[in-house]
């Protein structure tokens, strides 16, 4: 379903030039789901999309954008270091809202301290990105307040046990159209309902899941262990390393099935034990 955002530029002008926007995300399920909602909004335009940091400084050398939408966590070069070079860029520097998976404090604050001027943390309400979109489209020529860094990012609701797995696997580059992501983010949810069905992985676990999406246990542990072999491939190793705070794997190291849905469950409940 599509939603349709009016502004109150908009109602005082229907003829208003729209709002550049360069949007920049690794991900490229995430990246194009981020374009076609914004250029389906009659006040925003998308004028192009990079997948890494190199990329992005490259693009901003040949389009001018009012906004960025940047996301931290990507291969090259990450987002704080796209803000530290984009003084360098011959064109226009863009109002910059940054995304992550990660809402750390310490994170946030060196991200409005590197010029940022929202923060916003996965998984998003594409609604909220693009009011902040056009706001910051429109205040470009105008004095903006000075905003302290906390504040500067936008609330974010409590997420459901659901929201926080997909937002997980998104950051390590498990792509939502293969069947391992759906059965993986069903066995996390088990895990964390009840830890101990890990040690009863191929007697309790894959059959509930088998049962629940009406297939085979075998079919669940295969899939999910193509879920698995493509993030690693994919090269989210460093994506990984971050999101649980302490080096877990190498790319040579894959986990087993157990052992990753014990790891993202696990991380779940400390989180929400804390």
């Amino acid at each position: 379903m599509q939603y349709k955002i009016q502004t109150q530029f908009e109602k005082e002008d229907s003829r208003v030039e729209k709002v550049k926007v360069v949007v920049v995300d690794d991900n490229r399920e995430i990246r194009g789901i981020i374009k076609q909602y914004l250029d389906s909004q009659n006040d925003v335009e998308v004028v192009g999309v990079a997948g890494d940091g190199m990329q992005a400084l490259e693009l901003l050398n040949q389009v001018e954008a009012d906004v960025m939408v940047l996301d931290i966590i990507m291969p090259e070069l990450d987002g704080f270091g796209v803000l530290e070079r984009m003084s360098s860029c011959t064109g226009k520097r863009p109002d910059v809202i940054m995304l992550t998976a990660l809402g750390q404090e310490d994170l946030v604050r060196k991200a409005i301290n590197l010029g940022a001027k929202y923060y916003m943390v996965k998984p998003l309400d594409l609604g909220v990105l693009t009011q902040r979109v056009v706001e910051l489209g429109r205040m470009k020529n105008q004095t903006v307040l000075s905003v302290p860094p906390i504040a500067a990012a936008a609330p974010q609701p409590a997420r459901s046990l659901e929201e926080k797995i997909t937002s997980i696997f998104l950051t390590i580059g498990i792509p939502a159209h293969i069947k391992g992501y759906h059965y993986l983010r069903y066995a996390v949810k088990l895990a964390v309902e009840n830890n101990d069905i890990i040690s009863r992985i191929t007697k309790e676990l894959y059959p509930s899941i088998a049962k629940h999406f009406d297939t085979t246990p075998s079919k669940v542990e295969r899939a999910i262990r193509h879920a698995i072999e493509v993030a690693w491939n994919r090269g989210k190793i460093e994506n990984i390393n971050q999101l649980f705070g302490f080096h877990v794997y190498t790319k040579s190291d894959k986990p087993t099935n157990g052992e990753f849905i014990a790891l993202v469950a696990d991380k779940l409940i400390m989180e929400k034990s804390a």
